[in-house]
């Protein structure tokens, strides 16, 4: 048994932290007063400009990692754009952020594969070789935490965890983190007390595009290994884990890794035993099943923010 988790464990991790990060960039946004289903587009435009650059760049750069670093940063920079789109539909032109979010995912979808197709010949992009699973030095020696933490990870799992801990610091520790609650909780006090709740809308909504699209291109550069106009679904599922979550840092991590275990436990459970007999069908639609049961539960304790989805207006009281 204790193998089997041995083995399941960096894999979980490893489907887990492009959730993670992609949850804490819808946080920022719904902490901040707009809601933002687009994730899922989000990350599509992520994974295919990560996945275009590296693409490029793998061919006059061998040997080197360089690439796969230089299409994540792309990917986050090309993920803000992006998000403005949602940002200023929402926050000038007051529209609904439901539909805004809806279209962000429909022209996402479309318009990389239009893309990918005119500028490789193919709707998909393969990247020749993504990041590779390393031991820690030292840490990886530790009984028990070792080989489930320290072994076979990748550094974009430790760099994620820093951002969940720096995120976590500055939304409850700082004065950019209480204006930022404050304008999704009370827009209109927080503008009384100078607050320029446009603007740290903006910045929030900016933030959860590069974090939604840094998610799509981990995904690409860790398992996937190639852009092909989609991620699974992967955008609403942390969108889940977000409400699941309760919109705090801790708990979408618990969120995150319990969708990352269940997923995982789904595409290896031929291989173990005692989870064979179980049918397949069943374990892969496990932790979409336990996410609407999540949902509902938790609906009418929900502890979103007031002003969530609500445009704001500044001349109104």
């Amino acid at each position: 048994m204790w193998e089997i988790i041995k083995q399941i464990f960096p894999y979980a991790i490893t489907f887990t932290i492009p959730l993670l990060i992609t949850a804490l960039g819808g946080l920022y946004s719904e902490r901040s007063g707009v809601v933002n289903i687009g994730l899922e587009g989000l990350m599509v435009v992520g994974s295919f400009s990560g996945a275009l650059v590296i693409f490029k760049l793998q061919d006059k750069m061998p040997n080197s990692s360089a690439p796969l670093w230089i299409g994540l940063a792309v990917a986050m920079i090309i993920g803000i754009l992006f998000s403005l789109l949602h940002a200023v539909a929402s926050i000038n032109l007051n529209a609904n952020q439901v539909i805004s979010g809806t279209a962000i995912n429909m022209i996402a979808g479309a318009l990389t594969v239009f893309l990918a197709r005119n500028m490789t010949g193919s709707g998909n992009i393969r990247v020749k070789q993504g990041l590779l699973p390393m031991d820690i030095p030292g840490l990886s020696k530790i009984p028990v935490l070792g080989p489930l933490l320290f072994t076979n990870t990748y550094l974009t799992t430790w760099i994620v965890l820093a951002i969940l801990a720096i995120s976590a610091f500055i939304l409850y520790k700082t004065s950019f983190g209480m204006r930022l609650r404050a304008c999704g909780e009370h827009p209109q006090a927080a503008d009384a007390a100078g607050v320029n709740v446009y603007k740290m809308r903006y910045i929030a909504v900016m933030i959860s595009g590069a974090f939604s699209a840094l998610g799509g291109a981990i995904i690409l550069v860790t398992y996937a290994g190639e852009f092909n106009g989609g991620v699974a679904g992967l955008g609403f599922l942390a969108l889940a884990a977000l409400i699941f979550g309760q919109w705090k840092p801790l708990g979408i991590l618990g969120a995150t890794l319990f969708f990352g275990f269940a997923s995982t436990i789904a595409n290896v459970s031929q291989v173990i035993p005692a989870l064979s007999q179980i049918p397949g069908v069943i374990l892969k639609s496990f932790p979409y099943i336990v996410t609407l049961i999540a949902l509902v539960v938790f609906s009418k304790s929900s502890q979103a923010p007031r002003a969530a989805g609500e445009p704001f207006d500044k001349g109104k009281r």
